[in-house]
């Protein structure tokens, strides 16, 4: 079990996975001076929050790996998800181009994004 304590980022996933959130943000916000740049750190804050249904504190982290990744699209997916769910169309779409640029083979993000520009 100490091993855990090896591996920071992995003790916080299984708290994550074992639905232990309270104790995961306590546990990230730990480590969030040692990780502050470590965007799989940051991504797996975000995704925290975001299955938590905290808007603000999901775009906080996942923003900032955006700022190290500009073109991590995991981290473009789950914000686009984010401002999908708060109906910022024009911010959903700046991100689904950005996605498109990386990886234009993404058949869903270009459905919504053609979705959206036809109600615009």
């Amino acid at each position: 079990m100490s091993g855990l304590f090896n591996y920071p980022k992995r003790k916080l996933r299984k708290l994550i996975s074992q639905g232990e959130y309270e104790k995961a943000i306590e546990f990230g916000n730990e480590l969030e001076a040692k990780f502050s740049q470590d965007p799989d750190f940051l991504f797996i804050m975000g995704s925290m929050f975001y299955m938590l249904n905290d808007e603000k504190n999901t775009l906080h982290y996942i923003d900032r790996v955006l700022e190290i990744k500009p073109d991590d699209v995991e981290s473009l997916s789950l914000k686009l998800r984010v401002h999908q769910f708060l109906k910022e169309n024009d911010i959903v779409i700046d991100c689904c181009k950005k996605i498109l640029a990386i990886a234009p083979d993404n058949f869903e993000v270009r459905d919504l994004i053609s979705e959206l520009e036809s109600q615009s």
